[in-house]
C-alpha cells in the first residue's frame, strides 16, 4: 500500500506540468515531484505566516494546513494580505483560506482553528514539514524534539518590528543535491603539453549534480550556547546581535503571553530592557551588546520585513522538501534598519 501511494504521488499530470513549467525548468522534475508529495503545517497567520503560505502554495506542495486560533484585529490586517479588511473578528486561519486557495487550486489548503498548544503529538506526524511562527520558545522546542524523532523538517520564524529571523532543523542527516558546472579533463595532446593545457577546465554549458549531506542540531541546543568558553568568546565579535535580541523577545513572549505592543510602549520598553539585562547576565555577557534604543525597533510587524523573511523561510522549506540546493544552516537574521540579512550557525561545531 505504501509503495502504491508513493508511486501515485510521484506522477505529475499534464495540467500540473504546465502550471509548474517554470519551476520544473529551474529545479527539475524530481524536485517538483517531491514537493507535490509533501504536506506542510503552517502555524500562525500574521504577516509572516501569510508570506510563507503564499510562497509554499505557489511552489506547489501537495497540501498546506493553516493553523491559528486567534481572531482578526485591525493591526493584524496591516501586514497580512490574505485577510480581507471586512474580516475583523473572524478566525485568522479561516479568514485567510479563500485567498490562499485562490493562489493555486492544485494545492489542498485547509484551515484549523484550534490552539497549537492543545494538539497531541500524533497531529504533527502527518506532515513532512512543520513551520512555526508566533509561537513560544517552549512550544517550538517541544515540536522540534518530537519531529526530530520522526524525520520531519522543522522551521521557526518571527518578525519583530524591523527585525526578523528564521531557524531550521532538518535532522541529523539531510541529503540534497547541488548543480555545479562540469569540470572537463584536458585532452592528451603532444603538440600542446604546457602547464595551462594540463589544468582541468570548467564547461559553463554543462552541469553535473553533486550529492551532499548536512547535519543540523535541535532548536534547544542552538539556543543554549555556552558563551563562557574561549571559542565562544572569540566568535562573539562576529555574532549577529539579533541572536541575543531573539532571546530577549522570546523571554518577553513567555513572561507576558504576547509580543511587545505599541499601545503599551513605555511599560513594554522598560520590561524589555530589564529582560535584556537579565538574559545577557545569565549568559555571562554585557548588557551593552544590545544598545539602549533597541526597544525602538522591535514593535509590531513591518510588511517589508515580513516579505523578506517570509521569502527566505518559504525558500528554505521548498529547498528542504525538494532536496535541491544547500540549505541555510541554521539561522537567518534580517535587520530592516540596515537592509541586510545574515546566515549563521549556532550549535555544536
Amino acid at each position: 500500500m505504501i509503495d502504491m501511494i508513493e508511486k501515485e504521488e510521484s506522477i505529475i499530470s499534464e495540467e500540473e506540468a504546465a502550471q509548474y513549467d517554470r519551476q520544473i525548468r529551474l529545479w527539475g522534475l524530481d524536485a517538483q515531484k517531491r514537493l507535490r508529495g509533501s504536506r506542510v503545517l503552517l502555524v500562525g497567520l500574521r504577516g509572516l505566516g501569510a508570506e510563507v503560505a503564499k510562497n509554499l502554495i505557489l511552489a506547489g506542495v501537495k497540501g498546506l494546513t493553516l493553523l491559528d486560533h486567534e481572531q482578526v484585529t485591525e493591526e493584524s490586517c496591516r501586514a497580512q494580505f490574505l485577510i480581507p479588511v471586512t474580516a475583523q473578528g473572524q478566525n485568522r486561519a479561516l479568514a485567510s483560506l479563500e485567498r490562499a486557495q485562490y493562489l493555486n487550486p492544485m494545492v489542498e489548503v485547509k484551515a484549523d482553528t484550534d490552539r497549537v498548544e492543545t494538539k497531541p503529538d500524533k497531529f504533527f506526524l502527518q506532515f513532512e514539514a512543520v513551520c512555526l511562527t508566533g509561537c513560544s520558545r517552549d512550544l517550538m522546542v517541544r515540536v522540534d524534539q518530537l519531529c526530530a524523532q520522526h524525520n520531519i523538517k522543522v522551521f521557526c520564524g518571527d518578525v519583530f518590528g524591523y527585525h526578523g529571523y528564521m531557524f531550521s532543523d532538518l535532522g541529523q542527516e539531510h541529503n540534497y543535491v547541488e548543480e555545479k558546472p562540469k569540470v572537463v579533463k584536458p585532452k592528451t595532446d603532444e603538440s600542446n603539453d604546457g602547464p595551462e593545457a594540463k589544468k582541468p577546465k570548467v564547461d559553463p554549458n554543462e552541469t553535473t549534480m553533486i550529492k551532499k549531506t548536512a547535519s543540523f542540531c535541535s532548536l534547544k541546543v542552538a539556543l543554549e550556547v555556552d558563551w563562557t568558553n574561549e571559542k565562544a568568546k572569540i566568535s562573539l565579535k562576529r555574532t549577529p546581535v539579533d541572536y541575543f535580541l531573539l532571546h530577549v523577545l522570546l523571554k518577553f513572549r513567555t513572561d507576558k503571553g504576547r509580543d511587545p505592543h505599541p499601545e503599551s510602549f513605555e511599560a513594554d520598553a522598560t520590561l524589555l530592557r530589564q529582560i535584556r539585562d537579565d538574559v545577557l547576565e545569565a549568559m555571562g555577557l554585557s548588557s551593552e551588546l544590545l544598545p539602549h534604543d533597541f526597544v525602538s525597533y522591535c514593535f509590531s510587524e513591518m510588511a517589508p520585513v515580513c516579505a523578506v523573511v517570509g521569502g527566505v523561510l518559504g525558500q528554505e522549506v521548498v529547498k528542504a522538501l525538494s532536496q535541491r540546493d544547500a540549505p541555510h544552516k541554521n539561522f537567518f537574521f534580517f535587520d530592516g534598519m540596515k537592509g541586510s540579512g545574515v546566515v549563521d550557525y549556532f550549535g555544536p561545531k
